[in-house]
């Protein structure tokens, strides 16, 4: 199934009905009075996050949804149909942001969770609502309201714990494949993983998390080289981000280097993002000969100035990666617990990731328009080179 995290679609919620205007007429009643009926509601749109659902594939083939409208009121105090509300199944982490002024209308987070994003129009009023001690025959009815219409932008961002970073072919797949059931695909080639892969890493029997594998990133990737700036926004969701490094990588390049460029890339995307809390982890340590195995790792930490915790593991071989799974877990339940017990906390962490999400929607954003503006000059350079031709004189000399 292709991937697809973001798209825009149209709703329009339907319109209310209006209302009747009708007399009562009886052989045995010529003159029974008001009984216009009123019209009946419109449907509203709403959006559901669903735990079924992992792309938003289907919207890139239907961007527009109508709901249906309200009926006319009818005689003898009838009242219009209503029209039925419709629900549009979005993925669990769906951010919900209105096209045209900006606003965020909602966080679609938890499952099952619902948000209105058009309100259907009001029914009409029929004559009969109008009939007064003095005015017993009246003429007056309502129309309905029209539904409310909107252009929604939909940002997909996965919800896990802890998120995988680093250079294509740090060995993110591959620890993900280590510690959980997910099965991404991995090949010596880089770019192997080229959408988002979440696993669910089980410690003990009630103990677990989610882990994120998202594809590697390259120099510029911030500025939309590679597939960086597309998947980098699905790290503003996590807690706690690896820090994945190649100790012997293929082409000979300095591991030390390879971190500086990701953590240059992330302050670029993000700065919220990059102040996020890191660990290191040393892939890869069983192609080091071990008697060299310890003096490479200390002297990567030591270049870096790391000051937060590291780890040393072989992926392809789950070697280290139980006592990395363990200590995540860990320190993600004492998160958990100091949140529960400070709401304060809880309130900053919510800050923390709503001011990454709004750093990076801004970023995306501002590449967006670069490249319209780019394609644009493009375009106009070349008709003005088209209309170079335009005035030249043809003399056409004789044979």
């Amino acid at each position: 199934m292709k991937f697809v995290d973001e798209v825009v679609i149209k709703v329009q919620a339907g319109n209310g009905g209006n209302g009747c205007m009708s007399f009562r007429r009886e052989k045995s009643i010529p003159f029974g009075g008001p009984d216009g009926g009123d019209g009946g509601d419109g449907g509203s749109i709403f959006l559901e996050a669903s735990g079924s659902v992992n792309t938003m594939v289907d919207f890139r083939y239907v961007r527009g949804y109508q709901a249906r409208s309200g009926d006319s009121g009818r005689g003898a105090n009838c009242t219009g149909h209503g029209g039925e509300d419709m629900t549009l199944f979005v993925p669990i982490g769906t951010t919900v942001i209105d096209e045209d002024t900006g606003e965020i209308l909602g966080d679609l987070s938890q499952p099952a969770q619902r948000l209105r994003v058009a309100q259907g129009g009001w029914h009409g009023l029929g004559n009969a609502r109008f009939k007064s001690s003095t005015n017993r025959s009246p003429r007056q009815t309502s129309k309905g309201t029209e539904g409310e219409q909107r252009s929604l932008r939909l940002e997909m961002k996965v919800l896990a714990d802890v998120g995988l970073l680093g250079l294509p072919n740090a060995g993110k797949s591959t620890l993900i494949r280590a510690v959980s059931s997910a099965k991404p695909k991995v090949a010596d080639y880089p770019f192997t993983t080229l959408i988002p892969n979440l696993g669910v890493v089980r410690v003990q029997a009630h103990r677990s998390f989610v882990m994120a594998d998202i594809p590697g990133l390259i120099p510029g990737a911030s500025e939309g080289a590679g597939l960086g700036v597309r998947f980098l926004k699905h790290l503003t969701r996590t807690r706690l981000l690896l820090h994945l490094v190649d100790v012997m990588p293929p082409d000979e390049s300095d591991p030390v280097a390879a971190v500086q460029g990701i953590v240059a890339e992330l302050g670029q995307f993000s700065p919220a993002l990059a102040t996020r809390e890191r660990w290191l982890i040393l892939n890869k340590v069983d192609l080091l000969p071990p008697d060299e195995r310890e003096a490479r790792c200390q002297d990567i930490v030591e270049r870096l100035q790391w000051r937060g915790p590291v780890y040393r593991v072989a992926a392809i071989s789950a070697d280290g990666t139980r006592e990395l799974s363990g200590d995540i877990m860990t320190h993600l339940e004492n998160r958990w617990l100091a949140e529960a017990n400070d709401p304060s906390l809880a309130e900053h962490e919510s800050e923390v990731q709503a001011l990454m999400q709004a750093e990076s929607r801004e970023r995306i954003q501002a590449l967006a328009a670069e490249r319209k503006a780019r394609r644009l000059q493009q375009q106009a350079d070349s008709e003005d080179d088209d209309d170079d031709d335009y005035g030249v004189e043809v003399e056409y000399a004789p044979y």
